[in-house]
C-alpha cells in the first residue's frame, strides 16, 4: 500500500528523466566541438559558503544502483570510470577495467544516439586525456565529473537520456517477468532497484534500498534480491523518486529520534500537518479546535486521503517503522483531541500553550540528541493523527525523569497527562486536570499536592535553603509515599512554628493548604502503580503552578497598593524574595 500511494504521488511530480537523479557536480571539463581540451584546468563548481552547492553545482545527472561490480555513469562519474585516474586506496587494475568500461559505454552511446557533442567526448577520450588537464593539488577524484561542449551538456540532451534508459530497460535483456506488485502487470522485474531513497537517518549516505534482500533471512518463497516483491522499472523509479521528494521537501518532512516522518495528501489541499507539530502557534490550534467543535459539514478537504510513514535506514536498507493512511478530516479531529489531552497550565500557572513533538518527546529522555530512539516519536504521531492510545511506555520514561531531575517539567507534565488520557477514552471532559483541581478523588494526586506544600513551607521557612525535601525525598514519595510522609509532615511543624511567629500571614496560608490537602486523604498509600506515578506528579506540578500563581498575584497587588487576601500576607521583602527564588527555579 505504502508503495503504492508513493507511485500515485509521483502524478503530481515534475519527474526527472528515467533514471536521472539531481546530484552535485563538481568538475566540468571544457572541449570544443571536435574533442580539443578548450581549458586544461577542469572549472570546480564548488562553492563551500552554500550548503547546497558545497559538494558542486547540483544537476540531473545519469544515476542507478550499483555495488561491489564495474558499473559506469553515463558522461557523469568519478575520474577513476571518466579519466582512469586512480585514488590512494584504489587497485590499479580495477580502475583500468573502470575506465574501459566507461569509454566503451559513451562509445555506444555515441554510436546510437549520434550526437556530435557524445563524439567530440570520445575523441577527447581517445587522445590521452590526462596528459592534456592540468589537475590542482587538492583535486577531488571521487567527485563526480562531467563535460561540455561548445558550452552544452552532453547529459542534458534528450538523444543521450533517451540512450540511457534503454541501457537499463530490463524488458530489452533476460529479466525474469512476473506481475509488478505497484502496477499490477505482468511487466520484466528488477533484481534489484535501480535508484535509491537519500535522507534516511541511519542509512548509508549513498541512499537506501526500500526492497532489498541480500541474506537468506530476508528471502520468501524462494525470491531473492528485489524478487520478493516484484517491481518493474518504471514503478520502481516513481515509487523512489516521489520518497525523495517528499524527503527533500521541509513541509513534507520531520527528522526526529533517528527517523524521518514523510506525510502528503492524495491531492494538494493545503493541510499543513507540518506547523502543527513542530510549532503549533495558539491561534491555530484554537482554530482547528473551535473548527471541529463547531460540527461544520464534511467538505472535500476532509475526505481527502492523508498519508504518513515513519523511516529510518540499516545499512543499505530503508526499514518502514509505520504506515498511516486516514483522510484530512478525521486526521484534524484526532489533531484537536491530541492538543485538548495535552493542555495545561504552564509553570506560573498562566493560560496552557499547546506543545509541538519534539517538546514531548525531548521530556522523555536526558539528552534527546543521543538518546531519543524512533518508537516514542512514532508512538506520539499515531497518537496525533488516528488517535492511538500513547503506551505505557512513555509514562514509565516521563516518571523516571521525574525521578531523575527530582522535578516535574511542563512538557513532561503534559505528556503525563497526554498517556493516561489516552489510556482513559471513556473519560467524558478532555479539559480535566488542566489545572489544580483540590476534589481530585486521587490519593497520589493529592500526595503530590502535599509534597509540594510541604516544601513551600520549607523554603518559606529556611530562605535560599540549597537542598529541599524534594531533592531528597521525591523518589520515595512519588512511589512509596507511606514510608515517608510521615516523617515529611512531622518534619514540617518546627517550620510552621517558626512562619507561625515570624511570618504569620505565610504560615494562616500555608497551614490551611495543608489542611485542605490532608482532609482529602484518609491514609497514604503505601504503594503507586504507574498510572498513579503520573497522578503524583500532576499534583505536584499543578499545586506549585498554583502557589506561583498566587505569589505573583499577591506581589501585583501590593504594588499596585491593594489590600492582600490574609492567606498571602507577605512583606514587600519577602515577596520579592520568593518571586525571585520562583524565577530561578523555573529556569
Amino acid at each position: 500500500m505504502l508503495l503504492q500511494r508513493l507511485n500515485d504521488y509521483a502524478d503530481r511530480l515534475d519527474l526527472p528523466p528515467t533514471l536521472y537523479v539531481e546530484a552535485p557536480v563538481r568538475y566540468v571539463i571544457d572541449l570544443h566541438g571536435s574533442g580539443r581540451l578548450l581549458n586544461p584546468r577542469p572549472i570546480d563548481t564548488a562553492d563551500p559558503s552554500d550548503p547546497r552547492t558545497r559538494r558542486g553545482e547540483r544537476r540531473l545527472v545519469p544515476q542507478v544502483q550499483r555495488a561491489s561490480g564495474i558499473r559506469p555513469l553515463l558522461l557523469a562519474d568519478n575520474v577513476e570510470y571518466t579519466l582512469g585516474l586512480p585514488r590512494e586506496t584504489s587497485k590499479p587494475e580495477r580502475v583500468a577495467a573502470c575506465h574501459a568500461a566507461y569509454r566503451d559505454l559513451v562509445g555506444r552511446c555515441a554510436a546510437r544516439s549520434r550526437e556530435p557533442s557524445v563524439e567530440a567526448v570520445c575523441a577527447f577520450l581517445d587522445g590521452d586525456p590526462t596528459s592534456q588537464l592540468d589537475l590542482p593539488e587538492d583535486f577531488d577524484r571521487g567527485a563526480t565529473t562531467t563535460f561540455r561542449v561548445d558550452g552544452v551538456f552532453p547529459i542534458d540532451l534528450p538523444g543521450v537520456q533517451s540512450f540511457w534508459a534503454a541501457e537499463n530497460d530490463p524488458s530489452l535483456k533476460d529479466a525474469r517477468v512476473m506481475q509488478c506488485l505497484i502496477c499490477g502487470q505482468e511487466r520484466p522485474v528488477l533484481e534489484r532497484l535501480q535508484a535509491k531513497i537519500k535522507g534516511v537517518p541511519g542509512g548509508q549516505t549513498s541512499g537506501t534500498s526500500i526492497i532489498s534482500a541480500n541474506a537468506e533471512a530476508f528471502e520468501s518463497y524462494g525470491l531473492e534480491a528485489s524478487f520478493i516483491a516484484p517491481t518493474c522499472a518504471s514503478c520502481g523509479e516513481r515509487f523512489t523518486k516521489a520518497a525523495n521528494e517528499l524527503l527533500a521537501n521541509q513541509q513534507s518532512r520531520m527528522v526526529l529520534g533517528g527517523a524521518a516522518f514523510i506525510f502528503w495528501t492524495r491531492e494538494e489541499v493545503g493541510f499543513d500537518l507540518r506547523s502543527f507539530m513542530t510549532d503549533p502557534k495558539p491561534e491555530q490550534v484554537r482554530d482547528l479546535l473551535e473548527s471541529v467543535r463547531t460540527g461544520k459539514p464534511v467538505s472535500r478537504v476532509d475526505n481527502t486521503a492523508f498519508y504518513a510513514t515513519t523511516l529510518s535506514g540499516s545499512g543499505g536498507r530503508t526499514v518502514v517503522r509505520d504506515w498511516i493512511d486516514t483522510t484530512v478530516g478525521n486526521a484534524c479531529e484526532q489533531l484537536s483531541r491530541w492538543f485538548e489531552r495535552q493542555w495545561i497550565v504552564d509553570a506560573y500557572g498562566d493560560e496552557p500553550r499547546p506543545l509541538g513533538l519534539y517538546a514531548l518527546a525531548a521530556a522523555t529522555v536526558r539528552d534527546a540528541q543521543k538518546e531519543l530512539a524512533p518508537p516514542t516519536p512514532r508512538a506520539l504521531i499515531r497518537a496525533a493523527l488516528i488517535g492511538t492510545p500513547l503506551p505505557l511506555s512513555l509514562l514509565h520514561q516521563a516518571v523516571n525523569r521525574n525521578r531523575a531531575e527530582r522535578d516535574v517539567m511542563r512538557p513532561r507534565a503534559a505528556l503525563i497527562k497526554l498517556v493516561l488520557l489516552s489510556q482513559h477514552t471513556d473519560i467524558p471532559k478532555e479539559d480535566r486536570m488542566v489545572r489544580l483541581d483540590p476534589d481530585n478523588p486521587s490519593s497520589a494526586y493529592q500526595c503530590g499536592r502535599l509534597l509540594a506544600v510541604l516544601e513551600e513551607v520549607q523554603r518559606r521557612a529556611v530562605p535560599g535553603i540549597k537542598q529541599t525535601i524534594v531533592d531528597r525525598f521525591f523518589g520515595t514519595a512519588s512511589s512509596a509515599p507511606a514510608s515517608v510522609f510521615g516523617r515529611l509532615v512531622r518534619g514540617a511543624q518546627p517550620h510552621l512554628a517558626k512562619l507561625e511567629r515570624d511570618q504569620h500571614g505565610a504560615y494562616v496560608a500555608l497551614q490551611r493548604r495543608l489542611e485542605d490537602v490532608q482532609a482529602n486523604l484518609s491514609s497514604y498509600p503505601r504503594i503507586l502503580k504507574l498510572e498513579d506515578q503520573g497522578l503524583f506528579a500532576l499534583g505536584y506540578y499543578h499545586q506549585r503552578a498554583y502557589d506561583r500563581a498566587q505569589a505573583r498575584e499577591a506581589s501585583e497587588r501590593r504594588k499596585a497598593g491593594l489590600t492582600l487576601p490574609t492567606d498571602d500576607m507577605l512583606t514587600d521583602d519577602e515577596m520579592e524574595v520568593r518571586q525571585s527564588e520562583l524565577e530561578k527555579e523555573s529556569n
